[in-house]
């Protein structure tokens, strides 16, 4: 008896306070509006319609009641008619009418309600209590891993804000799936893509590099790489400034190279037809003021989410696009560049960190469903090779997961930073850069053309003039150093040597 006491005397006090949160309470539940529901569902096709998308088995408290949601489910899925008969056929053929609760509770649960006009309003209900139940259960496992000494902390958090997401997502407890139910899923796919005008993934905003994706897709990690100088920055802001205000698609940046004012600024000299050179000066004149206060009207209203954390862990970075997802339904992640993040204090020499960092983006793409779109640095085998300095897969800095990892890998390449005046073809190399997409996992490999404005510091389609005449009335000033364009030498945001 003493030692029980004692026992209960050393008990924590937070330990105290879960067995106290969960002694003695019924969780969430509203089986009434379940059974209203169901009812509803096998009364009316219109009411069926509206909510079938919306439910999922395991989002009903009672047992029973998942077996006939699983009935009308499949019943639906089939393209069969849906009533009472039919449900109990289905349960029947299933080997679960009685666990159901027999044909005489379906009976029942069709007199509950009269008409499905409320079944919207319900099954958000319905919704919210799983949603209170499966919080409940992820705080449970979340207290019972925090006393566990043996797990990081930062693993925990990572854990913690992973199963969170998942609630807000509907992703509960995503297991695999029969190849049928993944047939069904990638035919549907298919016709959609069939019927879709347009691209099937997220657009760059360049017409011949859409031609060759057909858009970014979701889920995808692609990696942009290139030697300091070849205008990488210039590139993903190009696109960024594309999708954000000619699609209204939300994106997401994260720089670990330059301030957000800087970036900001690019975004604005690209979007005005202002130079760089002027718009740090502030040397305008009136009409430029006007262009200016015009223009960027439009950059302010885009969805452009720019952070600028430096030395950004793997972990932040996976924190902070699962807010924006969840908050601002962001449709795409830029990173500029992957060899300035951090693995989060994770051992290991810099190739693992790479390694364990490429791979974690990989993840992040696939958990958010939505491209990640990643700049690397090119080793200085490039600088050493002889007459081609065309980049090749061997030439990624820390390579080794990186070219597995990703779905896409592609090179910026301008000839005339090393002095090549002409292309294969005898083109004139002047303003021009090349996107050399060396891997594509579903797609073709092919090298896309693309004119770049260096006093702007942006890349547009080649055949495409700058709109308005804005940028040709502002070159009246000596052509911009890309080095200099921030402050002396351009050392605010030097890579590793050059601007871009």
């Amino acid at each position: 008896m003493e030692n029980t006491q004692a026992q209960k005397r050393n008990i924590k006090v937070s330990d105290t306070n879960v067995v106290s949160l969960a002694k003695g309470k019924l969780q969430p539940q509203a089986t009434d509006l379940e059974e209203a529901v169901l009812g509803a569902m096998m009364l009316d096709k219109k009411g069926l319609d509206e909510v079938i998308d919306i439910l999922k088995p395991d989002i009903f408290y009672k047992q029973s009641h998942r077996i006939i949601f699983e009935a009308i489910h499949e019943l639906f899925t089939n393209t069969q008619p849906i009533d009472i008969l039919t449900v109990s056929n289905q349960l029947r053929t299933m080997g679960q009418l009685d666990e159901s609760g027999g044909d005489y509770y379906l009976v029942q649960l069709s007199q509950k309600v009269a008409s499905s006009a409320h079944i919207v309003y319900h099954a958000r209900i319905i919704i919210q209590k799983h949603i209170q139940r499966e919080l409940i259960r992820v705080s449970g496992e979340i207290i019972h891993d925090a006393f566990d000494e043996t797990i990081d902390v930062l693993d925990l958090i990572d854990g913690a804000e992973s199963k969170l997401f998942d609630i807000t997502n509907g992703n509960f407890n995503k297991g695999a799936e029969t190849a049928e139910s993944l047939v069904k899923q990638a035919l549907n796919k298919i016709e959609e893509m069939g019927k879709q005008e347009g691209l099937s993934g997220v657009p760059s905003g360049f017409r011949d590099v859409d031609k060759v994706t057909n858009g970014w897709h979701p889920a995808d990690l692609v990696i942009i790489a290139a030697r300091p100088g070849m205008g990488k920055t210039a590139f993903v802001l190009s696109m960024i400034k594309n999708m954000a205000i000619q699609h209204d698609l939300p994106v997401a940046l994260f720089s670990l190279e330059m301030s957000n004012v800087q970036l900001i600024t690019r975004l604005i000299a690209s979007e005005t037809g202002i130079t760089s050179e002027k718009l740090k000066k502030g040397n305008l004149a009136d009409h430029e003021w006007q262009q200016l206060n015009t223009k960027v009207k439009t950059l302010e209203n885009a969805d452009i989410f720019i952070d600028d954390t430096p030395s950004l862990s793997i972990f932040d970075l996976r924190a902070k696009a699962r807010r924006l997802k969840s908050q601002h339904d962001i449709q795409i992640i830029v990173i500029d560049y992957l060899q300035l993040m951090t693995a989060g204090g994770k051992g290991g020499n810099r190739e693992q960190e790479i390694s364990m960092i490429s791979r974690n983006l990989k993840a992040i793409a696939k958990e958010l469903d939505i491209p990640v779109i990643a700049l690397s640095q090119l080793s200085r085998a490039v600088e050493s090779r002889g007459g081609d300095k065309r980049p090749m897969l061997s030439d990624l800095r820390e390579s080794g997961a990186i070219e597995q990892d990703a779905d896409i890998v592609s090179f910026i390449y301008r000839p005339e930073y090393y002095g090549v005046d002409e292309w294969e073809d005898g083109s004139a190399t002047d303003g021009q850069g090349e996107l050399i997409i060396a891997k594509h996992r579903n797609g073709s490999l092919e090298d896309v053309r693309l004119k770049f404005i260096g006093p702007l510091i942006t890349f547009t389609d080649l055949d495409q003039g700058f709109a308005g005449g804005e940028f040709e009335s502002s070159m009246n000033v000596a052509p911009v150093n890309p080095n200099d364009a921030f402050g002396a030498g351009g050392q605010d945001f030097i890579d590793d040597g050059a601007p871009f």
